[in-house]
């Protein structure tokens, strides 16, 4: 049986463009999308490419929708190989930590932090299925406390309390599993895709999607003898 992978917000960008490598490779993808139209017609054209492409619509604030995904994953597939936990959102920008709402935060919280920790959770047996299996979470250098507080680093130059703190929430979250996990044979990793051109940003970014993926595919694919509890862009370890 092929090896399966699950990809939260893959409909487009980032997400996308790991499921079309990882459909390369001879993974069967389930396409999450919060929109299940949106998700087919980016799932047709990975199957025009040759990929073995379900949909499957997934807001992973969502409980009931989450637990509803892997029900039918564990029916159709009875195990995943791979769950990369990519769907994420920017929230309130532009403005100062003293100015941001906590209910702002507590939006981005929901999508960036919950989100995984539910659909990690929900996934779980079915990952332990796998012979060996791999979680990604898609985190970013703006979660790395050593980047901000280094003067000399740009990372430092940027300020967004909900946005940054969530994903140095997330790089705890993968941590904590990758603990739990370690004699289970599932590898958990944060993956940094780098300041990439996407709507995320408005196309601000100034790497491609293609860059942004090789790291998160790397990770989505490692063997048995490979890393565990990490963050990693594609140069290498990043400092937490």
């Amino acid at each position: 049986m092929a090896k399966t992978a699950l990809i939260t917000g893959a409909n487009k960008s980032i997400g996308y463009e790991a499921a079309r490598r990882l459909g390369a490779l001879g993974y069967r993808i389930w396409l999450g999308s919060r929109d299940a139209a949106r998700g087919e017609t980016a799932a047709e054209a990975l199957r025009a490419g040759g990929a073995d492409v379900r949909v499957i619509e997934m807001e992973v604030t969502d409980d009931a929708q989450v637990q509803a995904a892997a029900e039918r994953v564990r029916r159709e597939d009875g195990k995943l190989d791979v769950l990369i936990n990519n769907a994420g959102i920017a929230g309130e920008t532009g403005v100062q930590p003293s100015e941001q709402s906590v209910d702002s935060v507590k939006t981005v919280y929901e999508t960036n932090v919950y989100g995984p920790i539910r659909v990690t959770q929900a996934f779980l047996p079915l990952l332990k299925a796998a012979s060996q299996a791999n979680i990604v979470n898609v985190s970013s250098g703006l979660g790395s406390l050593s980047k901000h507080s280094d003067p000399a680093d740009p990372v430092s130059a940027r300020n967004i309390l909900g946005y940054d703190s969530s994903k140095t929430a997330l790089n705890a979250v993968t941590v904590a599993f990758a603990k739990e996990l370690r004699s289970s044979g599932i590898k958990v990793n944060a993956a940094d895709p780098g300041y990439t051109k996407t709507d995320f940003n408005h196309h601000t970014g100034h790497r491609t999607v293609e860059q942004a993926a090789d790291v998160i595919v790397k990770l989505a694919t490692l063997d048995k003898d490979g890393p565990t509890g990490g963050y990693f862009d594609d140069a290498g370890v990043i400092a937490w």
